[in-house]
């Protein structure tokens, strides 16, 4: 651990003083279950510090951290409801077609709740913009590779 985050109290005792999460500067669009995850994780936080002794002084920094992060996202959360239609947009399930013939299904949500590995990214990813207001049978060019998109849900 660097030295830089620990700081030393009267008497000896160390503890670790975590800097903040960085808080991204785009909006905070979150799909219902988006907001459903930010309250399961405001809601473990606070059992988990309601649990910890005042002595573990770096699980709470930890905490206290963590607290602050969703706290924040969850003040600045906006609930975007997927409209209908057959236009990417946020909220949208793709399936596209690379040029290589691979194909991908994935999901466009909000920052927090993106996980590549479980079939969902940023809408701010450079991919989720590139297809945004594109439909099933548009083509698009992203890092002079081609993309199909096959479906929109």
């Amino acid at each position: 651990m660097s030295i830089a985050f620990v700081r030393e109290k009267e008497g000896g005792e160390a503890f670790e003083d975590l800097p903040d999460r960085p808080v991204s500067p785009h909006p905070n669009f979150v799909t219902p279950e988006g907001l459903a995850f930010i309250d399961a994780e405001l809601d473990r936080l606070h059992t988990e510090h309601a649990g910890l002794s005042p002595d573990d002084k770096a699980n709470m920094a930890r905490v206290n951290r963590d607290l602050r992060y969703w706290t924040a996202r969850r003040n600045s959360a906006q609930v975007v409801e997927q409209p209908p239609g057959d236009t990417v947009h946020f909220g949208s399930t793709v399936t596209i077609a690379r040029d290589d013939d691979d194909e991908q299904t994935f999901r466009i949500v909000g920052e927090d709740e993106a996980d590549p590995a479980k079939g969902s990214i940023a809408y701010v990813a450079p991919l989720a913009r590139a297809l945004t207001g594109k439909q099933a049978g548009d083509t698009v060019t992203l890092a002079e590779h081609e993309i199909e998109i096959i479906a929109v849900r």
